[in-house]
């Protein structure tokens, strides 16, 4: 199958250095994986999951698998300027693939917290993570999660004990530096029972042309509290497909932010199971396109038991020629009853040659809900730009300033200081690229 050849190739010439000293369990997740992306090969516009997004020119190019890591002068220092201020948050980066030891930093946890590479646990605490790696992703229709599991080698792994609050928030940095590099990282967060933690996920790079295909799995155990922030500000050539599944149980409050800033390709899947009552769960998202970025963000929201409460906006704002795709699906179980969830994508669309394919979805088999959804799409109202300049603000600035408002929303949610005062920043710089007139 066209695009395939160069990943089984790769498969089987790592397969017995690389991969040779793991346990059976994880070998055979391994050729699971890539038996089952085999099987599908890349997404066409057939498959009705990706109409909207081509994946021809990351499957055209023959990406190069990291064995190993090699130190080449990247700071801690450029790591701070690539993505925030971090002080006081506990670091672990991720460099091609590979944990960076030099590069991170983890300051004292609470007793019985794990934070480490994913290869080191596998290889040295394997009990934390046989119960839950790839227990809740989807191998079968998803072949960038089958991929990912394939090449499962390292990452992150988050473990949190029952009744354990980790104060500092703990961030995931994970970079590319290599030009025509494919990376697979998996990052693993088990929160016990009542358990709370605040977790950043950025993805950078330091070089063009790159390919991230990452997942993120989340297991929250009964009444966790857990904040997730993803920031995406890859190389603005570079591709990057992502999955996060979340599975959620009762009296749990979870949220999500979802902001995509860079990349010519992105794609983000992000999934919730509400597997018990009483949940909470918040999922938002921000991206801003120009040029001809394609921005894609999918997501479900599975309601399967009752007195569960999920709230979702995404918003985008585009300009250029970029082109925004919004699918959101809400399911309700027959036994859901009491659900109360609400969905909403909002966007902008700054220029006559941007576009957007947004696609609310309820899909509902209880019958004792409260669900609503809805889509908006246009140009800044032109009223309260005349408004503004009224008031002696500039066409320019009054513009900027509609833009940020609409955006702002999403960006408030974000509970760390440093992370908003970055998006802010990116925000105006974006701004004064992209829509100066």
């Amino acid at each position: 199958m066209p695009g395939v050849d160069n990943y089984t190739d790769t498969f089987e010439r790592v397969a017995s250095t690389l991969f040779g000293q793991s346990p059976e369990w994880l070998q055979k997740l391994r050729e699971k994986g890539l038996e089952s992306f085999k099987l599908q090969g890349f997404p066409t516009l057939r498959n009705e999951s990706w109409r909207f997004t081509r994946t021809k020119a990351i499957q055209e190019r023959d990406f190069t698998f990291v064995e190993a890591y090699k130190p080449n002068g990247l700071t801690a220092d450029q790591i701070a300027t690539m993505t925030f201020d971090d002080t006081g948050h506990h670091r672990i980066v991720i460099a091609d693939g590979h944990f960076a030891p030099e590069l991170s930093r983890v300051g004292t946890l609470p007793e019985g917290v794990v934070l480490m590479s994913l290869a080191d646990a596998l290889a040295t605490r394997p009990e934390l993570v046989e119960p839950y790696l790839g227990q809740h992703v989807d191998l079968e229709s998803n072949p960038f999660v089958a991929l990912n599991t394939a090449f499962l080698y390292d990452g992150v792994l988050l473990h949190i004990p029952r009744n354990v609050v980790i104060t500092d928030p703990v961030h995931i940095v994970l970079v590319s530096r290599g030009s025509g590099v494919v990376t697979h990282p998996r990052i693993l967060v088990v929160a016990g029972e009542s358990s709370e933690a605040t977790i950043l996920e950025s993805y950078v790079g330091a070089s063009a042309g790159y390919f991230t295909n990452a997942v993120t799995e989340l297991v929250c155990a009964e009444n966790s509290r857990i904040s997730h922030c993803k920031l995406q500000m890859e190389h603005e050539s570079a591709f990057h497909i992502a999955t996060q599944e979340a599975h959620i149980s009762s009296n749990a409050r979870f949220s999500t932010e979802n902001f995509s800033l860079g990349a010519a390709i992105s794609r983000n899947d992000v999934n919730s199971y509400l597997g018990g009552q009483g949940i909470d769960c918040r999922m938002d998202g921000l991206y801003l396109g120009d040029d001809r970025q394609h921005i894609d963000n999918h997501t479900r929201i599975r309601h399967a038991e009752p007195h569960c409460h999920s709230f979702e906006l995404y918003k985008g704002v585009l300009a250029g020629k970029s082109r925004g795709v919004f699918n959101g699906h809400i399911y309700v179980d027959q036994d859901a009853q009491k659900t109360d969830a609400k969905q909403e994508n909002r966007c902008l669309l700054l220029s006559d040659d941007a576009r957007i394919n947004t696609s609310p979805q309820l899909e509902i088999f209880a019958d004792d809900v409260k669900c609503t959804h809805g889509a908006t799409v246009g140009q800044l109202d032109e009223n309260s730009v005349f408004y503004m300049r009224s008031r002696g603000i500039d066409r320019v600035e009054a513009r900027h300033l509609l833009v940020y408002a609409f955006a702002a929303e999403v960006i408030e949610r974000v509970k760390v200081s440093s992370v908003r005062e970055r998006l802010e920043s990116d925000l105006f710089s974006w701004l004064s690229r992209s829509f100066s007139t």
